[in-house]
């Protein structure tokens, strides 16, 4: 099968477009053919080696965490999925991804794709997806009526937490650049903010949800916008726990796995048209060194998706 794999850790040049060995499909796995899959930025931190301590991977390795496709093959113990199903899912990071045309994947990690839309937009869905989830629902308990500021509006966590908090009857902040502001504002914000050109302090005040995609300077100045009891969500770096004590808030960092029940609850949100994926750019397989500097770039709207080639 054609695929890109990372004989070593640097940068974008090390993304090899190649032959490589199909993938064995385990007794618990389904074999996914990929029609769909992504750029995160998990993705190109893990190709510069960040992660390798954490996850020490065996090189060479396939990168890539989104995929929507169809159940080509079935592991012995696999019961929920049969051959031809559309199905969608966050793999488990640890394992070969899918910036390929196969991929293997736990079946109890994997969910059915939502109908509306195409596998090239489900395939952008799951680990952004799961993320917002888990910020706007999981941690952050977004209930009707809280207010919620989410930073990074245009960006693809950003973009769909915006719309899961929506989904829930939440008052939505979302901060973005001036020349983002059409898009965010399709998502349905209730108000908009141009970080650049407003100070963060005047323009949101007693939030009871901070979703922070951004960190550094941004998370520092979250704090004072939080309400009593308010809780700051990063999925960038830890917040001070210190400070959330302090000011009677609460505080979370989130990293993600696999998460079927998110993705389910994904699902009933696109299909009823309450969520929809922000597809910004596309690029083929083989072009994945350019959609890795665009996503590192930090200029990127919505999700960049890969489109793979037909075996």
């Amino acid at each position: 099968m054609k695929a890109v794999r990372v004989h070593e850790y640097g940068n974008a040049d090390v993304l090899r477009y190649e032959d490589a060995p199909e993938p064995v499909c385990g007794d618990d796995d389904v074999v996914i053919r990929v029609l769909g899959t992504s750029v995160n930025p998990v993705d190109w931190k893990i190709r510069e080696g960040h992660l390798k301590e954490m996850i020490p991977y065996t090189l060479p390795f396939i990168p890539g965490w989104d995929v929507s496709g169809v159940v080509h093959a079935a592991g012995r113990n696999a019961k929920t999925f049969k051959i031809g199903d559309e199905v969608y899912s966050r793999p488990d990071i640890a394992r070969d991804g899918t910036y390929a045309e196969y991929v293997a994947v736990r079946e109890n990690e994997v969910a059915l794709k939502p109908k509306s839309i195409s596998h090239l937009q489900a395939g952008t869905l799951p680990l952004a997806g799961i993320t917002a989830w888990e910020a706007m629902v999981t941690l952050g308990g977004v209930t009707e009526g809280q207010r919620v500021l989410v930073h990074a509006a245009s960006g693809g966590v950003g973009s769909l937490a915006v719309q899961i908090a929506k989904s829930r009857n939440a008052y939505v902040i979302g901060t973005a650049s001036a020349t983002n502001r059409g898009l965010v504002e399709s998502l349905g914000v209730d108000e908009f903010v141009d970080y650049k050109a407003q100070d963060l302090q005047d323009a949101a005040k007693d939030i009871d949800v901070v979703f922070d995609t951004i960190g550094g300077a941004t998370q520092d100045d979250s704090w004072p916008v939080l309400a009593a009891g308010g809780i700051l969500i990063s999925i960038v770096s830890q917040p001070s726990e210190d400070q959330a004590r302090e000011r009677g808030l609460r505080c979370s960092y989130l990293f993600i796995g696999p998460n079927v029940a998110a993705l389910n609850g994904l699902t009933a949100l696109v299909d009823s048209g309450q969520v929809r994926p922000i597809v910004g750019a596309e690029f083929a397989l083989q072009d994945v060194q350019r959609a890795h500097a665009l996503s590192e770039s930090g200029r990127a709207k919505g999700k960049i998706a890969l489109i793979v080639p037909s075996p």
